[in-house]
């Protein structure tokens, strides 16, 4: 009976403090991110972590929710770099000149989408796996796959900031 109103009181000084501050931490990642999605996935993070701490037994405050936000936008800065470094090095071991601004923008879309989306699509068009192949991979049959693609594909369009090019016919 005790460590049900022992979770009951941690639950209701999670929620407390998540009301509280969530609005806070949100903008305060924002404005540092830039980015909504990263935003919204840091945020959560910080609070998944409070909510293991508090079960742990540790008190969590304000302050510490800022530093842990900082924190984690640290290494999130540091992971777009080495992902900015990677296509700049697999750009380079193709080969090839380094990204145009229309191969950037299918970088950063690629990267902005959901990972079930960014595979089902890096499978078929970078790897060159067909539908079937591809299934094997994702542990699904062909029909799962062409509907996944098709998803992606929206999802692809709807991230996605390609300059438009003019359509030529031959």
């Amino acid at each position: 009976m005790e460590t049900l109103k022992n979770g009951r009181d941690r639950a209701a000084r999670f929620t407390a403090l998540y009301t509280r501050n969530h609005p806070r931490v949100a903008a305060f990642v924002l404005r540092r991110s830039g980015d909504t999605t990263a935003a919204e996935e840091l945020t959560a993070e910080v609070f998944r972590t409070a909510w293991e701490r508090m079960v742990g037994g540790q008190e969590v405050g304000t302050g510490w929710l800022f530093v842990t936000a900082r924190n984690l936008l640290s290494n999130h800065y540091r992971s777009q770099a080495r992902l900015a470094e990677l296509h700049r090095h697999i750009a380079e071991g193709l080969d090839r000149a380094p990204a145009s601004g229309r191969d950037s923008a299918v970088l950063a879309a690629l990267d902005r989408l959901p990972s079930h989306h960014r595979e089902v699509l890096l499978l078929s068009y970078w790897d060159g796996l067909s539908a079937a192949e591809a299934g094997e991979v994702l542990g699904c049959g062909v029909s799962a796959v062409w509907v996944r693609m098709h998803r992606a594909r929206k999802a692809f369009r709807d991230v996605c900031d390609l300059p438009q090019e003019p359509v030529r016919c031959a």
